[in-house]
């Protein structure tokens, strides 16, 4: 296992901007994360904002989280985005590999979640588009959910991957718990995760975090705009009831693969799903 280190965030908060103000909501780097792989940000762009920036020795991931803009990465300026708030479509996402330049220029208020892992990688630039990714539904009864797979295993990236997921309000999500802190491919490889929660106005998710090197065994409170890094251990969420829940997963570590091993003492569950939760899927193209 590789090494970790000593300080971690396991918890950040968004910026309380008001609805009308641009600025970033959330500036996590690594280095004050705590961790190797994975830096953090959540920007909002008011109508004719731009925001540029150079990827350096980085690859990167941009998931449109609302709102619309016009991004130009080399190959001329490109419409982006769709949907209003997360709840409203699935996503329009960048990917671009290290040493790449772009620019983005809001056409309404815009969020723009963005990832970035160190990479030296000789990849392409790819823009992901709601018809481009694979949508779900996984698990069963009051453990239903809808997987969003918008940057996966086969995609031509170095270490980033990216998933949506949709829990309805009361259900739990990544049940049964699960950990990935260990390299031994193929039954489980070490990466480190990042849940950024969009929660429908006043509701809250609950993830349990245990088992881990660091975490100890803790239940961290999110709400709309929080992010919760997982380090190490099982985890599993669950909403409140009367209130979806949206999370984005980015992932990164010592494999580009999503292998788990599942916390054997709640696997049996499994065995009593008969079907998904009719309210799935939440979101459509």
């Amino acid at each position: 296992m590789r090494q970790r280190s000593k300080e971690k965030i396991s918890l950040a908060h968004s910026v309380d901007l008001p609805p009308q103000k641009a600025g970033e909501l959330i500036c996590l780097p690594r280095e004050k994360a705590g961790w190797e792989w994975m830096s953090f940000f959540v920007r909002r762009l008011q109508p004719g904002d731009v925001y540029r920036t150079c990827t350096e020795g980085q690859e990167s991931a941009f998931v449109i989280l609302g709102g619309t803009c016009a991004a130009d990465w080399g190959h001329g300026i490109v419409p982006l985005g769709k949907r209003k708030t997360v709840f409203d479509g699935l996503p329009y996402t960048l990917y671009l590999p290290a040493q790449s330049e772009v620019s983005f220029q809001a056409e309404t208020i815009c969020e723009i979640a963005e990832c970035r892992v160190p990479s030296d990688a000789r990849l392409q630039p790819k823009l992901i588009t709601p018809r481009d990714v694979a949508s779900s539904l996984r698990g069963g009864g009051n453990a239903s959910r809808q997987i969003v797979d918008v940057i996966a295993p086969a995609f031509p990236a170095d270490k980033l991957m990216v998933i949506e997921v949709y829990t309805p309000g009361g259900n739990w999500s990544s049940y049964p718990p699960h950990k990935h802190d260990a390299h031994n491919p193929p039954a489980e490889v070490d990466l480190d995760e990042i849940y950024y929660y969009r929660v429908q106005s006043g509701g809250f998710a609950l993830q349990h975090l245990y088992g881990g090197e660091h975490a100890g065994e803790r239940t961290l409170k999110a709400r709309d705009g929080d992010a919760v890094l997982v380090h190490s251990g099982y985890h599993s969420v669950v909403a409140g009831p009367g209130y979806d829940v949206y999370y984005l997963n980015f992932l990164a570590g010592s494999a580009r693969a999503l292998a788990v091993t599942e916390d054997q003492q709640h696997a049996w569950i499994r065995s009593t799903w008969n079907g998904t939760d009719p309210r799935l899927p939440l979101v459509r193209e």
